[in-house]
């Protein structure tokens, strides 16, 4: 199948379905058996997608974990309530204290406090390296590195990760390697087809598409897929049917979306590089944005987010700025159909080894409205920055 068909198909099972388009809302938390041989027979099956329990799952969730499991080519996929979810517990199913992990410098802010409030209290140490150090990071590891862990593009400052020579070091290392995929979304960036161990994913920014559930994905390769499935049922991960059914249909249309998104987000990036106020633009499909050469030999595409540093200001500016946006709104997260906006003055307090020396730094997230609006809304939004910078 073509990819748009098998987005459209993938997850649609009969038992799913049962006769009609959508996969059904299965609610339960208690399974039901009439014999003593049925019960053994879910006990022995309950980690393939049988019915055995409420936290293993329902049709509902198998069918989504299918799709995605199809999306990005993986043995297996867990849900969790949210991306921080994901990410955290795909780490807690592989460290245990005395082990070593490598935390590329550019990762979710959660991601980061994770390690040095949660992970640094089980006795698991963690190094930060700089997201361009490609083969170099053989220097870095240790004799309990355990996992190494990727996000490209970088979050805010967009770095692109040179993703096979970091795969290649860490198995000569025999380390796990997992990637938060949230930007690359499986749709235009498949992890494992590059050598990762385990794709991570904010299921709610693309894959639900309408900023209206919180969930969390990882999908693992054959070799890793069966201790990330039960450790993250020990650990107590689950989500509700309702979750799963809203991704599942924000899954269908999600190329449909990343394209209007792509093609929005390229015209306004490039306005804004020929601004006068804008030093460089950070857009992974531009010259301009470190890592780009590593994007474009390995995606296919771009979407919404992207972000630009700015020649001067103030954080008085900054506020004027943001003050004066009216189609862009102020808000975490990203990946809906709606714009959002937000801006550092430095993010050197959120890096550890590689600093930042440079002016402030705006993160915009191009969403599905009119592009004119939206370039008009930062025309007058810059004009304002403008006059708090004097």
């Amino acid at each position: 199948m073509k990819k748009n068909t098998k987005l459209v198909s993938a997850g649609r099972k009969p038992q799913y379905t049962q006769g009609v388009v959508n996969p059904v809302v299965q609610r339960a938390s208690t399974v039901v058996f009439d014999s003593v041989a049925d019960l053994h027979e879910a006990i022995k099956e309950r980690g393939n997608r049988t019915l055995f329990y409420g936290r293993r799952g329902t049709h509902t969730h198998y069918a989504l974990q299918d799709a995605i499991m199809e999306l990005e080519n993986g043995a297996g996929c867990a849900l969790y309530p949210c991306g921080a979810a994901a990410i955290s517990q795909s780490l807690l199913s592989f460290l245990k204290a005395g082990d070593h992990l490598l935390m590329v410098d550019t990762a979710y802010e959660p991601t980061r406090d994770f390690c040095d409030k949660i992970l640094a209290g089980l006795g698991i140490t963690t190094t930060y390296y700089d997201p361009m150090v490609g083969a170099g990071i053989s220097d870095l590891i240790q004799e309990n590195t355990k996992v190494l862990f990727l996000e490209s593009p970088g979050s805010i400052t967009m770095e692109v990760q040179d993703v096979p020579s970091l795969v290649k070091v860490a198995k000569q290392h025999g380390v796990i390697t997992m990637l938060d995929n949230t930007y690359g979304n499986g749709w235009h960036y498949k992890p494992l087809d590059h050598g990762v161990d385990i794709s991570i994913q904010a299921a709610t920014k693309y894959i639900v598409g309408h900023s209206d559930v919180m969930m969390g994905v990882a999908v693992a390769n054959e070799e890793y897929w069966p201790t990330l499935r039960e450790n993250s049922y020990l650990l107590g991960q689950c989500t509700s049917a309702d979750d799963a059914y809203l991704a599942l249909r924000g899954l269908r249309t999600m190329s449909v979306r990343l394209a209007q998104h792509e093609k929005a987000a390229l015209t306004v990036a490039k306005w804004l590089s020929e601004h006068p106020l804008v030093d460089h633009v950070r857009h992974p499909a531009m010259p301009t944005c470190p890592g780009h050469e590593f994007f474009k030999r390995d995606f296919n595409g771009s979407n919404g987010l992207f972000s630009i540093v700015m020649r001067k200001g103030t954080q008085k500016a900054i506020n004027a700025f943001l003050d004066a946006l009216e189609h862009f709104k102020m808000g975490f997260s990203w990946g809906g159909y709606e714009s959002l906006v937000t801006a550092n003055k430095s993010v050197s307090g959120l890096r550890s080894t590689t600093g930042w020396a440079q002016g402030p730094i705006i993160r915009l997230h191009i969403g599905l409205e009119d592009v004119e609006d939206l370039i008009s809304d930062l025309q007058q939004a810059l004009e304002v920055y403008e006059q708090h910078c004097n």
